[in-house]
């Protein structure tokens, strides 16, 4: 062993510090500070610098990749079919990608209009791919209930019991929907697509498609009117008996605030057409079922308000009076709820029905009220 001394700086004693002579390889070595700015008896290391390894730079890169297409990709779009194969590529780096011939289709360059067909062989040039993994924790209570609100599962369909006050997908300030909860639920699912939508406070029957197959299939049927939604609303006052059907044109009108409210415009908004139904009166309320004919936002919501019966807790189309009354007896959310939903299966061609019980809240609400 050697001893090695430090030079003597103003204000600062010898110390002396013992090191091996040799150094072995990677070790690191000891400097010795000897100027003045130096702190009393502070002895600096050199950290090995990270060695790097070339062959795992090379893997990183990004390679050509070459996708074809099956039965359940063919007929839609290729921009469509791209956005959701290579999440978190823009939209207009991918148009930008295709118009210089960086993405092919057999070997051809094609527009963002090309039709995907069965076997088509993909090119897609070297991209780095920033994929956006979710983040939605299985452990939160709000997601592991979400398993216990599915109402049928098959290879093609899961339809769950939406919970009120749970958006479909995240956006506007949600982290996540139930969309995306329901991904992180079925990691294995290729994929998971909303068949139609429910109003964020709404609750009740909610299908989601497996495959896009089954995506398809079941737009042909909300096309052509083939699939009937069933809703419960508790609605204020004595709903009449000869009231079965509401024609009240619907308009969208975007706030200052950003916020979207629908009004009557039988001039400007676009038709619109909801059926009802009387389920059992009480004092000052009636349980109505809805059958929209049509699909507009907001549209029962609206059609009860314009007919001078709003729904319960209705934040928007609501009755303050009504709203306090409800709130007063228990009620904490809308009382809107799809109860059933009713459709043509896409594999099996037969006809399903699937219903959704109301919450436990809504159930304790109507035993609280006085019928009729």
């Amino acid at each position: 062993m050697k001893e090695i001394n430090t030079r003597k700086a103003k204000h600062v004693p010898k110390i002396k510090l013992k090191t091996q002579h040799r150094h072995s390889q990677g070790q690191a070595k000891v400097n010795i500070a000897a100027d003045k700015t130096v702190k009393k008896g502070v002895v600096t290391t050199e950290k090995p610098k990270p060695v790097v390894n070339a062959e795992a730079v090379e893997q990183e890169k990004p390679q050509v990749r070459y996708i074809t297409v099956d039965i359940e990709d063919a007929g839609q779009r290729i921009d469509n079919f791209l956005l959701r194969t290579l999440k978190g590529v823009p939209k207009s780096h991918l148009y930008r990608l295709m118009r210089k011939g960086e993405i092919r289709v057999n070997k051809k360059r094609i527009k963002p209009v090309y039709k995907l067909a069965l076997n088509d062989e993909i090119r897609v040039a070297p991209i780095r791919i920033s994929e956006q993994k979710d983040n939605v924790s299985t452990g939160l209570a709000v997601v592991a209930n979400l398993e216990k609100q599915i109402l049928f599962e098959d290879d093609r369909l899961i339809i769950i019991n939406k919970p009120s006050g749970m958006a479909v997908h995240g956006g506007s300030g949600l982290s996540f929907g139930l969309i995306e909860a329901l991904r992180a639920l079925r990691p294995e699912a290729r994929m998971l697509e909303l068949v139609h939508r429910l109003d964020r406070d709404t609750s009740g029957c909610l299908v989601v498609a497996k495959k896009r197959s089954a995506l398809r299939h079941l737009h042909e049927q909300f096309r052509d009117k083939h699939v009937q939604k069933f809703y419960h609303a508790l609605v204020k006052g004595h709903w009449p008996d000869k009231l079965t059907r509401v024609t009240a044109a619907l308009k969208k009108n975007d706030l200052k605030s950003g916020e979207r409210v629908v009004i009557v415009d039988n001039q400007n908004g676009k038709e619109s057409e909801t059926r009802f139904k009387v389920l059992e009166r009480f004092r000052g309320a009636t349980l109505v079922r809805a059958f929209p004919v049509t699909g507009r936002t907001h549209q029962i919501r609206v059609h009860c308000q314009t007919s001078g019966h709003s729904i319960a807790m209705d934040a928007k189309y609501g009755h303050e009076d009504f709203d306090m009354q409800m709130k007063s007896k228990g009620l904490k959310r809308l009382f809107l709820h799809a109860a059933s939903i009713e459709f043509t299966h896409p594999l099996t061609e037969q006809r399903i029905k699937i219903e959704a019980p109301l919450e436990a809240s809504l159930e304790s609400l109507l035993s609280k009220l006085v019928k009729e």
